[in-house]
């Protein structure tokens, strides 16, 4: 069986690579990986490298992203990527093409596979957020465009019923990002190793992505965040944005806290080890990082999600949302701070799944007959 897997970020690559690996150490299957996006720009790292060091093999790598921080510069990226692609991925002729979550990327990987015919396997389909952001119509079209649907909770795969998707399209094997904290062996000395100091303070993670309803005001939202954390007590660990348009006056300002702060320590792009370790190692996340409702609850640490970005997707029990007005961050930090909810969390249970998804995915992947699934006949008016 032959699988093209598209990425484009290393969050959705480090997502995806627990089913990655299985596809890749069996013999029955070839698998390549079509690489664009933020993996071949060295402003984010060029995270193609880490592909190649996982031993993947490249069908095609595309520098797609151009840095133009702007929605349009999104676009041309997007057109670029598809100009790029089609005929190679037409001379391979894959049995299957796999993507994974809202970006404009995948929705590359869904009109490659319509109209070369080639079937497509959709991951994280069915989710949505109440923030309005241009990925909910685009995760919810390429669901429509896409052949099967592997969702994360039985809240998605019941929104994708509503888009009148049928029910033998969809399989529910909860989030692939959760294999990981199960797979990964922590480091116990990674707040010191990635602080390149000696720190006698609880850990913080920040990770704030911009969102086109706040780009205006998202410098006052990252300083007031990153001030109220460390104000409490917490030596902050602040990730870098995504490529997402007004990343750039994001990176400036934590850039500029750093330089005055001993309290906060910039990373970029950590290894799926150290990551992971970091997060097992904190106290807590803070931002609007899909990390923090999918992932935190499995270690489990609480999530502080500040404004728009994420509010109305699924959750548990350890995230709070609150407006990205400094004195909700720090009513938020006093609330996660408590014995009560610390005592709330410790047992909960993460409603994006046990941490086996790769393996349920897998298994899937090698028994559907995707190929008979290819033709999408159903009429929208039809039960």
């Amino acid at each position: 069986m032959k699988i093209l897997a598209l990425t484009s970020i290393r969050s959705e690559y480090d997502l995806m690579s627990p089913l990655f690996f299985q596809l890749k150490d069996d013999p029955d299957t070839q698998l390549k990986l079509l690489v664009g996006g933020a993996h071949n720009s060295p402003t984010f790292g060029y995270t193609c490298k880490n592909i190649i060091d996982d031993g993947f093999e490249i069908l095609l790598e595309v520098e797609s992203l151009l840095d133009t921080n702007s929605g349009s510069g999104r676009l041309k990226s997007a057109s670029l990527l598809l100009l790029s692609s089609i005929d190679i991925v037409k001379s391979f002729s894959p049995d299957l093409i796999i993507y994974a979550g809202d970006r404009e990327e995948v929705m590359i990987g869904a009109l490659l596979g319509g109209y070369l015919g080639i079937p497509t396997l959709h991951l994280y389909g069915g989710d949505h957020a109440a923030d309005g952001h241009i990925d909910n119509p685009i995760r919810h079209a390429v669901s429509k465009l896409s052949t099967c649907h592997f969702v994360s909770t039985e809240e998605h795969k019941q929104r994708l019923l509503q888009l009148r998707e049928p029910e033998y399209r969809i399989f529910n094997i909860g989030s692939i990002a959760l294999d990981k904290f199960r797979l990964v062996e922590t480091k116990s000395n990674i707040i010191d190793e990635v602080a390149k100091k000696k720190i006698n303070k609880p850990a913080a993670i920040f990770i704030y992505h911009p969102i086109e309803s706040e780009i205006t005001n998202s410098h006052s939202i990252v300083e007031n965040t990153i001030i109220s954390v460390i104000e409490k007590g917490y030596h902050c660990f602040v990730g870098l944005p995504n490529s997402d348009p007004g990343n750039n006056q994001i990176r400036n300002v934590i850039k500029t806290l750093a330089n005055k702060n001993s309290n906060i320590t910039v990373y970029g792009n950590l290894s799926r080890e150290d990551f992971v370790s970091l997060f097992k190692s904190s106290s807590l996340i803070i931002g609007n990082s899909s990390a923090g409702l999918l992932e935190a609850a499995s270690v489990p640490i609480p999530c502080i999600n500040v404004g728009e970005r994420q509010f109305g997707r699924a959750c548990g029990c350890n995230v709070v949302f609150v407006k990205a007005q400094i004195c909700s961050i720090k009513n938020a930090l006093d609330t996660v701070s408590s014995k009560e909810f610390k005592e709330n969390i410790r047992k909960m249970v993460n409603p994006y799944g046990d941490g086996f998804s790769a393996n349920k995915a897998y298994s899937l992947i090698k028994t559907i007959d995707f190929k008979k699934m290819l033709a999408k006949k159903e009429d929208p008016l039809c039960d």
